[in-house]
């Protein structure tokens, strides 16, 4: 999930910032601090959005960085247990696939790709025995987060798509056309049985 954060804390500004405007010095010291930062408190920093407040300045003696009390705000992705994701196919391997979820990659492990017997085919794709569904680089998903380890960073992110409305794009619209065909039909049969049983 994406979050904006606010945080009040002092930023060590290097000297060679000194020549800018201590808002414009603190904000390129956070941009350089908080490059491809990752933890599992904050989760992916995307960006430094602000620099809201800029207190006075402190001196620390043999250190020659000024300190700034300050408030920053910071856009943030959080992954979530059970979090809805949508992305890109990026790998197919033999074990499952890798779906770029716009900040990180996540991985969905091939029994998780949908509800059917997967296998690995020689065109590098994923291929459903019963649904001949197949899943391969460049497809669109919705999956769900099952699975988040910060054991090593970046953190290992687990995805499911063996359940109701998720998978790949169009086999949710596939699903969307047959529910949608179905309530059809059960609406005509249900005007049928009501007219018939009104004569």
């Amino acid at each position: 999930m994406f979050y904006i954060l606010e945080i009040d804390d002092y930023v060590r500004v290097e000297p060679e910032l000194f020549s800018l405007q201590p808002k414009e010095a603190i904000k390129k010291q956070l941009e350089k601090q908080f490059q491809n930062y990752v933890d599992e408190e904050l989760g992916f920093v995307i960006k430094v959005l602000d620099v809201s407040r800029v207190g006075e300045g402190i001196l620390i003696p043999e250190d020659p960085a000024a300190y700034y009390d300050s408030t920053f705000s910071l856009l943030v992705f959080k992954p979530l247990l059970h979090e809805l994701v949508f992305g890109e196919v990026t790998k197919i391997t033999n074990f499952g696939a890798f779906i770029n979820i716009g900040v990180t990659e996540a991985m969905i492990h091939i029994s998780q790709t949908m509800d059917d017997f997967v296998s690995f085919s020689k065109s590098n794709a994923l291929i459903g025995r019963n649904s001949k569904r197949s899943l391969k680089k460049g497809d669109l998903c919705l999956a769900r987060i099952i699975a988040i380890s910060y054991k090593v960073l970046p953190p290992k992110i687990g995805l499911t798509m063996r359940q109701i409305g998720l998978g790949k794009i169009e086999w949710i619209e596939e699903e969307k056309r047959k529910s949608k065909i179905q309530a059809e039909k059960t609406a005509k049969a249900e005007t049928k049985a009501k007219e018939k049983k009104e004569k």
